[in-house]
């Protein structure tokens, strides 16, 4: 599709949004990297992402695996506090002894509850007894992002939060993002972020320019390749480090459907944050059809 069609295609695509009452906040569309289309609130306010925070730990994750700072092919309790690890039974270790943290990131490992509870997520998180390191295969979960929010802390020895505003936030200039913490006080890597919509698309377009913004290297192109291809099959088509394949690209998804879609070889990024409750698929229907031409 050309620029023209592309323009009547969004033109036609936040008509049906204003025409059925979807709750869209902000749309954005990119073309070769440039930003060409806007709808809405893309850049006054900020709203939750809720599971985009995991693609933007892993974006992270990625920076500290190019200073040398992790490794996924460690185990999970490498990194965890020796306070907690010290006082786990011979069996809690044996179920996380070979649960690495590339294990983790690709949701590989089945019989973790969605979330953890309780005043301390690492406790909850490590008297998990229903895991099956044994297996491979696509389990989602907050649990796994979390358990590598705090390997992350603990690797950097520092503040995560601290770290993604310094390495990622500000090289993007995004000065005003919104995050939550767990009990005991970690970042928290599976939900809880909140972004305008013109910040997610910046994060986008540092993956669909394989980790450089405006001419600045953030995390290395290997990562990105990496992270953004398919690591675990699912039934969607693919996983890679907490980012969802998605066509001939990959996206990055939060719950009530919080998305930007990353097309490279159609040189294409539409970002759109909603809050719309329902299992439905008509927005996605409507942008495919009316922008993607599908």
């Amino acid at each position: 599709m050309g620029a023209l069609n592309i323009s009547e295609g969004f033109a036609n695509f936040t008509k049906e949004i204003v025409e059925n009452n979807w709750n869209v906040f902000g749309c954005e569309v990119y073309e070769d990297g440039k930003l060409s289309l806007s709808f809405g609130d893309t850049k006054d306010n900020r709203h939750q992402i809720y599971s985009v925070t995991k693609s933007i730990l892993s974006v992270a994750a990625g920076i500290a695996i190019d200073d040398n700072k992790i490794d996924v092919n460690k185990d999970i309790l490498y990194y965890i506090p020796e306070r907690y690890v010290s006082g786990m039974s011979k069996e809690q270790k044996q179920r996380f002894e070979d649960i690495t943290l590339h294990r983790l990131m690709t949701m590989s490992v089945p019989g973790f509850p969605f979330r953890a509870e309780g005043d301390d997520f690492i406790r909850f998180s490590l008297n998990c007894i229903d895991i099956r390191a044994d297996e491979t295969s696509f389990d989602y979960s907050n649990i796994p992002a979390y358990l590598v929010g705090v390997a992350l802390s603990e690797a950097l020895n520092m503040d995560l939060w601290e770290f993604i505003k310094d390495r990622l936030l500000k090289p993007l200039s995004i000065s005003d993002a919104g995050y939550t913490r767990s009990p005991e006080g970690y970042f928290y890597g599976a939900s809880g972020m909140e972004m305008t919509v013109n910040d997610l698309s910046k994060i986008g377009l540092l993956l669909y320019n394989g980790g450089v913004y405006e001419g600045e290297r953030i995390v290395s192109q290997e990562y990105v390749s990496r992270a953004t291809g398919v690591l675990q099959m699912n039934r969607e088509g693919g996983y890679g480090y907490y980012i969802w394949k998605y066509r001939d690209g990959f996206s990055l998804n939060g719950k009530w459907k919080q998305k930007c879609y990353i097309l490279p070889k159609r040189k294409l990024i539409i970002t759109y944050l909603s809050d719309i409750r329902d299992d439905s698929h008509e927005l996605l229907e409507s942008m495919e059809k009316n922008i993607l031409g599908i």
